[in-house]
C-alpha cells in the first residue's frame, strides 16, 4: 500500500484512534484540533466502556416518554425551544427509527460495533504509556425495585439477544453487594466482564504523545475551509495556514456538521447537551461504575473524584451553562446516595454529536477523499477505537458489508 499524506480533523477518541492507527498502517500523519487532545465530550463522559450500551434512545413509545419528560422539571430530558424550529427535522426523522424493526436493526448495528470495546482499547494501548488508564470492571444497574426492572423488558431482551444476561438482586442483598446505594434502590441488575475509563482527560493527552511517540503529528490549528481538486480533498485550509493532503478524516464530534457543509454534505447532527458533576474526595465511591436507571445518570469513580454524568439536553451548542439539568442532577445524587459527603464539585456540560438513528457516520463521504468518524451520540468512548481501525482498513482500500448501517451517506 501507498503511504499517503492524510489530516484528520478533530482530536476526540475517534479522531485519536483514526490518527494512530494510520499511523501504523505507514502514513503520514497531522491530526489538528482547535482545542488540546479530548477537551469536549471524549473527556467530559461518563468514562465507560459500555459494550452493552446496544439499546438506542429511540424505541417504540419514546414519543409518548419524550412528552412525559417534558412536562416535568424532574425528568432526564429538556429541549431549548428556541431551537425547536431547527431540531424539527431531526426529530421527525429520529421518531422513524422508534419503531420495533428499526430498533431492534439499529441496536444490531451497535452490538457490531461495540462487543469488543475492551479488547480494542486494549489493542490501541497495547505496550503505549496511555494503557495505565484502561480497568476491567462489572457494571451494574440501580432499579428503584424489581418492578421497575421488569418495566425495562424491551430494553433487556435486546441485550440478552446480543448475549448480555444480567444478574438480578433484590432487597435488603443490594446493600451487600454495593453500600454506597441508599434505600432508594431496591433491585441492582450486574453483567460482569465490563471496562471503564480512570480519567478520560488524561487519557486522551497520553494518546496524543502516542501518536507523536509512533512518528505522527499533532497541531492545534482550526480548520476553515478546505480545497477540494477534481471533487476531491486536496487541502485543509486552518487559521494555521493550508496543509496538503491526499485523504482526510473528519472526527470533529458536533463541529463536524459546519465543516462538512464547506464540502457541500449536509448531514442531520444536533448537539445533545451533556452534563456531569465530579465530586472531590468524595466519603464513598461505588465498587463497580454503575448506571441509576431512576435519574438516568452514570457514576464511576476515577482517579480525579467521583462522576455523575448523564441527562440530554436538545439544543444548539452555545457555550452558556444550563443551569436546570446540573440541578437536577444535584437532586438525583443526593437522592440516591443519601451519606455522600464531598470536599467540592466541579460542573461540565458538553455536547453529543447524534444522528436521527443513533449510529454515527463512518466512511467516505461521496467520493471527496474525506472519510467521516463522526455521530456516536453516547458511545463515542466506547467505540472510538473500533471506529479508527475501520476507517484506517477503508483508507487501505479494505470494503466491509457489515459496515453499511454506519454510511455517511446514508442520508442523501
Amino acid at each position: 500500500m501507498t503511504a499517503q499524506k492524510i489530516v484528520v480533523v478533530g482530536a476526540g477518541i475517534c479522531g485519536l484512534s483514526s490518527a494512530i492507527w494510520l499511523r501504523r498502517a505507514g502514513h503520514d500523519v497531522t491530526l489538528i484540533d482547535k482545542d488540546a487532545p479530548g477537551a469536549g465530550a471524549s473527556y467530559g463522559n461518563a468514562g465507560l466502556l459500555a459494550e452493552w450500551g446496544i439499546v438506542p434512545i429511540s424505541g417504540p413509545g419514546i414519543a409518548w416518554t419524550g412528552l412525559k419528560y417534558l412536562a416535568s422539571r424532574d425528568a432526564p430530558l429538556s429541549i431549548q425551544w428556541g431551537q425547536l424550529p431547527r431540531l424539527a427535522p431531526w426529530l421527525a426523522q429520529f421518531l422513524r427509527n422508534s419503531t420495533d424493526a428499526r430498533t431492534r436493526e439499529i441496536s444490531a448495528a451497535l452490538s457490531h460495533l461495540l462487543h469488543d470495546s475492551v479488547d480494542q482499547h486494549r489493542a490501541l494501548t497495547r505496550g503505549t504509556l496511555a494503557d495505565k488508564w484502561i480497568a476491567s470492571s462489572d457494571f451494574g444497574w440501580a432499579y428503584a425495585d424489581r418492578t421497575a426492572f421488569e418495566n425495562d423488558a424491551y430494553t433487556w431482551q435486546l441485550r440478552r439477544n446480543a448475549g448480555y444476561v444480567p444478574e438480578v438482586i433484590d432487597g435488603p442483598a443490594v446493600q451487600e453487594v454495593e453500600p454506597m446505594l441508599g434505600p432508594a434502590t431496591k433491585c441492582l441488575v450486574q453483567l460482569k466482564g465490563s471496562g471503564h475509563i480512570v480519567n478520560p482527560g488524561a487519557y486522551m493527552a497520553d494518546l496524543a504523545k502516542v501518536l507523536r511517540d509512533e512518528g505522527g503529528t499533532y497541531r492545534r490549528a482550526e480548520m476553515r475551509d478546505v480545497t477540494m481538486r477534481d471533487g476531491r480533498i486536496a487541502e485543509i485550509i486552518t487559521d494555521q495556514g493550508p496543509l496538503l493532503c491526499d485523504v482526510a478524516v473528519l472526527a470533529a464530534g458536533i463541529w463536524s456538521e459546519p465543516l462538512a457543509r464547506k464540502l457541500g454534505i449536509k448531514v442531520p447532527l444536533v448537539a445533545e447537551r451533556g452534563f456531569h458533576l465530579e465530586f472531590k474526595n468524595p466519603s464513598q465511591a461505588p465498587r463497580t461504575p454503575l448506571m441509576m436507571t431512576g435519574g438516568k445518570f452514570a457514576v464511576n469513580p476515577m482517579a480525579q473524584g467521583l462522576r455523575c454524568a448523564g441527562m440530554v439536553e436538545l439544543g444548539g451548542t452555545s457555550p452558556k451553562l444550563s443551569r436546570g439539568p446540573l440541578e437536577l442532577l444535584r437532586r438525583n445524587v443526593a437522592r440516591m446516595f443519601p451519606d455522600l459527603e464531598y470536599d467540592s464539585v466541579d460542573e461540565w456540560m458538553g455536547y453529543r454529536p447524534s444522528t436521527p438513528d443513533s449510529l454515527p457516520m463512518i466512511g467516505q463521504m461521496r467520493a471527496s477523499g474525506v472519510f467521516a468518524a463522526f455521530g456516536h451520540q453516547h458511545i463515542g468512548l466506547t467505540g472510538g477505537p473500533k471506529t479508527g481501525r475501520w476507517v484506517a482498513d477503508m483508507i487501505a482500500g479494505q470494503s466491509n458489508a457489515q459496515l453499511a448501517a454506519f454510511d455517511a451517506n446514508r442520508f442523501g
